[in-house]
């Protein structure tokens, strides 16, 4: 029940939660509505959904994507062949850019896994020029993340030790209020929060299910920590419980919360 979660392979990730991550991208860089030509930080940066995003809809000088895991650099670098960017390795509290070197450093679903969340907004404050722009996006865990809060409801129902594992409980930073409190208390001016909904719709129960079976992330790593029989049991329960059009479609929603703020010239 200890087991610490895991982020190493790309392809997982992206059936899991990195399609939903890229449509909530969009929505993201509208309302930064940057102008064009800046040099772009995404710090955790994963699979480059954000990066990708940024490349397609904000005409950047540059982009710099920054993540600790090699496996999710990867598949990044395999999947974005574009000259204005470059993916490298780097810690999220320890940047390794020198002060004011970019104009805008953003993050997706990344702040509430690093040890020191403080640590890492003032490091993005620290890179950005005065002037520029820091952002980010977290999923809402404990309500409008419905695939996971589903996951973690049916999982609890099982086996109340589950709720330890639960992200709406772990990580209480995942709220507007105590986002837009973290940014000012970094030194960041003009503070706003954002609350973007994504449809997330499953062809069937098995495009739901087997996400959860590719062992990346805290659910994923849970559901792959049951024996067979135990496996089967929460399959069973969140089958019956969830949502089921006539065709056997699943019409969910994914809600992140967005926040920004600017560096003080």
């Amino acid at each position: 029940m200890d087991r610490t979660e895991v982020w190493a392979s790309g392809d997982p990730y992206e059936r899991y939660v990195g399609r939903w991550s890229r449509l909530v991208a969009r929505d993201f860089l509208a309302w930064l509505d940057l102008p064009a030509g800046l040099a772009w930080l995404d710090v955790g940066c994963g699979t480059g959904a954000l990066a990708s995003a940024v490349l397609a809809d904000a005409e950047p000088k540059a982009v710099v994507g920054l993540d600790s895991s090699d496996g999710f650099l990867a598949l990044a670098r395999s999947q974005i062949a574009n000259p204005r960017a470059r993916f490298e390795r780097g810690s999220a509290d320890a940047l390794p850019l020198p002060s004011d070197a970019m104009d805008v450093a953003i993050s997706g679903l990344v702040l509430n896994f690093v040890p020191d969340p403080a640590a890492m907004v003032r490091e993005m404050r620290r890179v950005v020029r005065p002037g520029g722009t820091v952002a980010l996006y977290v999923w809402d865990y404990a309500g409008g993340m419905r695939l996971i809060r589903h996951f973690w409801d049916a999982a609890t129902a099982l086996d109340p030790r589950a709720a330890k594992l639960d992200e709406g409980r772990r990580f209480p930073i995942c709220r507007p209020e105590r986002l837009a409190e973290l940014f000012g208390a970094s030194g960041l001016a003009k503070v706003e929060t954002k609350s973007i909904d994504v449809p997330t719709v499953f062809a069937g129960f098995d495009d739901f299910w087997a996400p959860f079976l590719g062992g990346q992330g805290p659910a994923p790593t849970y559901a792959m920590s049951l024996s067979q029989e135990r496996r089967g049991e929460l399959h069973e329960r969140l089958r019956t419980a969830l949502p089921t059009e006539a065709d056997g479609r699943i019409s969910l929603i994914a809600r992140a919360f967005a926040v920004r703020g600017s560096v003080p010239a």
